[in-house]
């Protein structure tokens, strides 16, 4: 290794001891199980000697999304792997547990701090590591490959708000990605933002968006939420961000003047935000009911109320399948760039989305092209565009169409990946 390298990296390590405190006090290093995971030393069980092991690290609930397909056609491609995953944050953590009940272990992952990443593999001593889009921590990458792990970047993808950020540290960012086997990207356009970082040209193949699974069904949903608004048109506005459900509100408000069946169910993102969104809904003078205190009945009435407030975990895409129209969130200001899109378009719902979706790039404008899916910029814009669909189910049904059909001619990242995973758990 360069002797240049080796220093910037010791620089990066030397600033961890004074950073560690704090870092450990903004993830969570209060709870004395939380702090230990960060340090790399939980408490599940010891792995056993004869099985592949597999190291996933996502960073929330969106990466896991991405990694589920891959995870499912791996085991089904390796039986006995033993997976554990991590995330960098607590909802991602429950959502690993949630999705992804049959892996071994679902734990924080530890701080990139060399001791933490050295604890955390000696006592998992993984065959593979598998790291999701944007995570490039330093020492996963080094202290992986220096205890003889294969890395590999996995459904990578690059924004140009994130390449701006890693240029301030390409030469570390560059010995980072060098260590990796492989770098697995999403488009044409994510490959040449990681090798202007310094990624190795001929370790970088374009595999697609591993979300893009249409063997990926979402689940039925409950029959308390299945008991709402049977029977009649639905809009549902998800993974919306502040600001946003303002907009869903005045537009649905135009809306059923016209078409007074119209439903809505709106999800905010984050569900920190409910309170935030119940007094938006107030300022509207709407009324609505929370998922949260729906009765399980499933033989009970349909609930009277035209407005769903979506305050539980893991039931969206479930509700994409009841939808006649969705709206997108995350796109309508920077800097978040926008949710995904492939769970509404997957069940051929249309879908509207803000301006602002950069981190959907590819499956966006795929969207408008085929004319499954359309940018809208005000609450006006969002109105208009439902109120055509909503005249002419024919229309609003062919556009749905058209969504499904791109997802059929994008899906296929899963599969890619698994491709070229195969031979490094066969080695292993």
């Amino acid at each position: 290794m360069p002797a240049g390298s080796t220093a910037l990296r010791q620089v990066y390590n030397a600033l961890w001891y004074p950073a560690l405190p704090f870092a450990l006090l903004a993830t969570g290093g209060r709870d004395p199980v939380i702090r230990r995971e960060r340090m790399g030393r939980g408490d599940s069980a010891p792995p056993q000697a004869s099985a592949r092991r597999v190291w996933v690290h996502a960073a929330s609930v969106g990466e896991i999304e991405a990694v589920r397909p891959v995870l499912r056609r791996l085991g089904g491609e390796f039986g006995g792997l033993e997976i554990t995953v991590t995330t960098m944050t607590l909802a991602g953590r429950d959502a690993a547990r949630r999705r992804l009940p049959e892996i071994a272990a679902h734990q924080l992952a530890p701080l990139d701090f060399v001791t933490a990443v050295r604890a955390f593999l000696a006592r998992l001593r993984p065959h593979l590591i598998l790291i999701a889009e944007t995570e490039l921590w330093p020492n996963f990458f080094h202290e992986g490959a220096r205890a003889g792990t294969r890395v590999v970047l996995i459904n990578g993808r690059m924004s140009a708000r994130s390449l701006g950020r890693y240029r301030l540290v390409r030469r570390l960012i560059g010995q980072t990605l060098a260590e990796a086997e492989k770098i697995l990207v999403q488009t044409a356009l994510d490959a040449e933002r990681f090798r202007a970082l310094g990624a190795p040209a001929d370790r970088v193949f374009i595999t697609g968006n591993t979300k893009f699974d249409l063997d990926d069904a979402p689940p039925p949903l409950r029959p308390a939420l299945a008991r709402f608004a049977p029977d009649r048109p639905i809009l549902v506005a998800g993974s919306t961000a502040p600001g946003e459900e303002r907009i869903v509100l005045a537009a649905y408000r135009q809306l059923i003047e016209h078409y007074p069946s119209l439903a809505l169910v709106l999800a905010p993102r984050h569900l920190e935000r409910v309170s935030t969104v119940e007094s938006d809904l107030r300022d509207a003078m709407l009324d609505y009911v929370k998922a949260s205190s729906l009765e399980a009945r499933p033989d009970g009435p349909p609930h009277a109320t035209n407005i769903l407030l979506l305050d539980t975990m893991g039931e969206l895409r479930a509700f994409y399948r009841r939808a006649s129209i969705a709206f997108v969130g995350g796109s309508m200001a920077p800097p978040r760039g926008g949710q995904s899109l492939a769970e509404p378009a997957s069940v051929a719902v249309p879908v509207l989305f803000g301006p602002h979706y950069e981190n959907q790039q590819e499956l966006g404008d795929a969207l408008i092209a085929a004319s499954g899916g359309a940018v809208i910029h005000d609450e006006a814009g969002l109105a208009d565009r439902c109120a055509r669909w909503l005249a002419d189910d024919d229309s609003r049904r062919i556009a749905g169409a058209y969504a499904r059909g791109v997802m059929e001619r994008l899906a296929d990242g899963a599969a890619n990946t698994v491709r070229h995973l195969q031979p490094l758990l066969a080695r292993g």
